[in-house]
């Protein structure tokens, strides 16, 4: 069997974390398995979708290379939903009902007061076909519903183990809307079965819709494929994400300067055994990806995880796999090497360049022993250079330990933290060291 999974946003907004943690668990699979993986675009809904955020959703996930075999469009498939729901009609799966939203909800509001489920009751079962002819002769646009067997469904869950959704307790769901549209279930279903879908991977909150497509795959003559259904994601709080959260979707995190390798390091290990470790190669994280190693407790995002995971994934990054990007910043290798532990984002390094090239207010908090050690500065400057110079400045003045380090440091760079002052101190340069010491901006 050749795996073939696939991932089906709606092109209504942009990806967030939670989408893109299902699509890359999807391509992590397809990858091990050397199968495929499918970008089904979910774009029934003519009046919110949009072309621009399917492009985005498509710019997104080749930004973090999770580059997909075969694109399609719903949209662009009604003629087969057509077919399948006048199969489910002629095998009296699919009926008609005339129920307003707000009649459906004053009978929900009723069962619950009488403590019974707020189970769709199959009202329009009963109708004839006067009574439909009657309803429909004043207005009334029926919207259409599966009947369910009321029985349960039982799968192996490649996540949860033996799963069942017993259909009696289900209301039958509505495939098709009053205005004619199909709803997500039959498309889904109907798109599976053509695309030869092998495996289907996506949240738990799904559970219950799987025990429905099931029936329908058999109503269809398709074999249902295999699920899995993974926890959801949480806020470092344990609650719920909202999606309204811009700050959460691939887009504004790809504006805010975070590698894509650090976002999928991160996603694809959230709600694993596994430890969260930078990883560059998809490959790898592909070959390390497991269903026995997926939990069943809530997985949480949090940001400052993923912001101290991009700075330990630049930290190791070779200067080869950056320069192209470093060059509009005139990063050379050395500097590179310099700077590379001590920035966060890829953009931080133009602030040690303002270090290392442009000009510094310096901090001065020992004067005295700062100017004496200008004049100690070497006019040739080497990795060996600054050992002997604190060793001279220390000889002259006494100064030692912070009460050395730390004002060379604060006059040399206007930082407290940063790179060896060994590798920055010949990057500097003897003359703009020598300003700097005397407190002169350079």
């Amino acid at each position: 069997m050749t795996v073939t999974v696939r991932f089906a946003p709606s092109p209504t907004g942009k990806l967030h974390v939670g989408n893109v943690r299902a699509a890359l668990w999807n391509w992590l699979l397809a990858r091990k398995m050397g199968g495929k993986f499918v970008l089904r675009i979910d774009d029934t809904d003519l009046e919110r979708s949009t072309k621009a955020y399917e492009e985005a959703i498509k710019a997104d996930l080749q930004w973090l290379g999770l580059n997909f075999d075969e694109t399609t469009n719903q949209s662009k498939r009604f003629a087969q939903y057509d077919v399948a729901r006048d199969t489910l009609i002629a095998a009296g799966l699919l009926y008609p009902c005339y129920e307003t939203g707000e009649e459906l909800d004053r009978k929900r509001k009723l069962q619950r007061a009488r403590s019974l489920p707020p189970v769709y009751d199959r009202a329009a079962l009963a109708l004839s076909d006067d009574d439909r002819k009657a309803l429909e002769a004043d207005g009334r646009k029926p919207h259409w519903r599966f009947k369910l067997s009321q029985k349960p469904v039982t799968w192996t869950d490649l996540i949860r183990g033996e799963t069942t959704v017993d259909t009696a307790s289900v209301s039958d769901p509505v495939l098709i809307r009053e205005d004619g549209m199909y709803l997500y279930t039959l498309p889904s279903c109907v798109d599976d079965i053509d695309l030869g879908i092998s495996h289907v991977m996506r949240g738990e909150d799904h559970v219950t819709n799987t025990g429905v497509q099931i029936e329908i795959f058999k109503a269809l003559n398709g074999e249902p494929p295999q699920f899995a259904h993974h926890s959801l994601l949480v806020g470092a709080d344990g609650q719920g994400l909202s999606k309204r959260l811009g700050s959460l979707s691939i887009e504004a995190m790809r504006d805010d300067g975070l590698e894509p390798g650090a976002i999928t390091s991160l996603l694809a290990k959230l709600g694993t055994a596994d430890p969260v470790v930078p990883i560059r190669s998809l490959q790898t994280l592909a070959q390390e990806f497991d269903f026995g190693r997926v939990g069943r407790a809530p997985a949480r995002f949090d940001s400052n995880e993923l912001e101290a995971l991009n700075a330990k994934l630049l930290h190791d990054t070779p200067y080869s796999d950056v320069a192209a990007r470093l060059e509009s910043y005139g990063v050379s290798e050395p500097i590179w090497q310099a700077i590379a532990g001590n920035i966060t984002r890829l953009a931080d390094v133009q602030d040690w360049m303002n270090v290392i090239e442009g000009e510094i207010d310096p901090v001065i908090e020992d004067a005295a022993m700062l100017t004496e050690a200008s004049a100690l500065v070497p006019d040739q400057l080497d990795e060996n250079s600054w050992s002997a110079f604190t060793d001279e400045i220390k000889e002259r003045t006494g100064a030692k330990g912070k009460n050395l380090f730390m004002p060379l440091r604060l006059a040399l760079t206007g930082q407290a933290r940063g790179p060896e002052m060994a590798v920055m101190l010949p990057l500097i340069g003897a003359a703009k060291a020598r300003a700097r010491l005397k407190g002169v901006r350079a």
